[in-house]
């Protein structure tokens, strides 16, 4: 089904899942063997409704398809096989809850469930209404080209904090639990520098104001080409009198599900484009209004924003004219 035609704009769908990922390392290629169950998996309660389940990724080959979340016995939620986290709401306040993650490869083998972890949701408060104060003093450092190491004030509220959330700019990154004033982010690029708040939620998800910014640029070096989104084509077509740009790229890989990007048009402002839902897992499409008039040539090029919150960068940059009937050029 076609989006309704917006002039020169493009569609922004709701972003139904939002979490950080992290790619498969690759097993030896003669090895068939159903992938090996998750490691270093945590639960940590959000809210009084909900839980932040994340885990390592698991090398196999073939690479791993889907996570599959459990509690108990019972499968609660999948996500794709770059994925290492996941959210699990709509849990009963008071209530202890025990996951597991397995791991699925391509050719549909199951492995085998990852060790247990249990998270406890504090008890629900009614009407509560008042955020936490924003979480004082943070500070951090590099620990090695591809993590950093953030700690904070503790902030306050009128019941109790139940988690700390950290951001890359406004990328939700990480999940810690309300007791905790620390917190480890992985997943990043050498050579990048980063701006990382911390924001405190209550059990009642009365979220506190974004504290101070914590700047921080990782040892190394990162060109930045390997975050390209590659294989980018743009076609166009006519539909009642109006054209349109048909884009397909594949995804940079990253540590991480790419779910927003930024298409850019003529080399004016980028517009975003957020997926709804789970993001395709190999070549992606996407079609725009562009306007009435044949004969037009348009530039178009586009980026992903990568999971660690920063832009990586450009694709090629591609050249079509409307009415032509014809891909694009170099």
């Amino acid at each position: 089904m076609r989006r309704v035609p917006v002039p020169h704009t493009l569609a922004l769908a709701a972003l139904a899942l939002v979490a950080a990922c992290g790619w498969s390392g690759a097993a030896d290629a003669g090895d068939e063997r159903p992938p090996g169950a998750p490691t270093g998996v945590t639960a940590q309660a959000g809210s009084a409704t909900s839980v932040h389940v994340m885990w390592n990724a698991v090398a196999s080959t073939p690479g791993v398809h889907a996570y599959e979340i459990y509690r108990g016995t019972t499968k609660i939620s999948e996500v794709p096989g770059s994925a290492h986290m996941v959210d699990v709401t709509r849990l009963r306040p008071s209530t202890t809850y025990v996951f597991t993650v397995r791991a699925r490869d391509g050719d549909g083998r199951l492995g085998p469930s990852s060790r247990e972890v249990r998270a406890r949701t504090p008890a629900a408060v009614a009407a509560d209404r008042s955020a936490p104060s924003r979480p004082a003093r943070p500070t951090g450092r590099a620990a090695g080209s591809r993590a950093v190491q953030l700690s904070w004030g503790a902030a306050e509220d009128d019941r109790a904090v139940a988690s700390y959330d950290i951001y890359q700019g406004t990328a939700k990154v990480h999940s810690v639990g309300g007791s905790q004033t620390a917190a480890v982010v992985t997943g990043l690029r050498p050579g990048t520098r980063y701006t990382f708040t911390i924001r405190a939620r209550d059990a009642a998800d009365n979220i506190s104001p974004a504290s101070t910014a914590v700047r921080l640029t990782t040892p190394g070096t990162d060109d930045g080409g390997d975050t390209a989104p590659t294989g980018f084509r743009v076609t166009t077509h006519r539909t009642d009198g109006a054209h349109y740009l048909d884009l397909s790229w594949v995804p940079p890989r990253a540590d991480g599900v790419v779910t927003e990007y930024q298409i850019q048009l003529d080399r004016g402002q980028p517009t975003s484009l957020v997926w709804g839902g789970t993001p395709p897992k190999g070549r992606a499409t996407h079609s725009f209004y562009i306007g009435r008039e044949a004969g037009v040539d348009h530039r178009v090029r586009i980026r992903a924003r990568l999971p660690d919150g920063t832009w990586g960068g450009f694709s090629a940059e591609r050249t079509v004219t409307t009415g032509s009937g014809s891909g694009s050029k170099p």
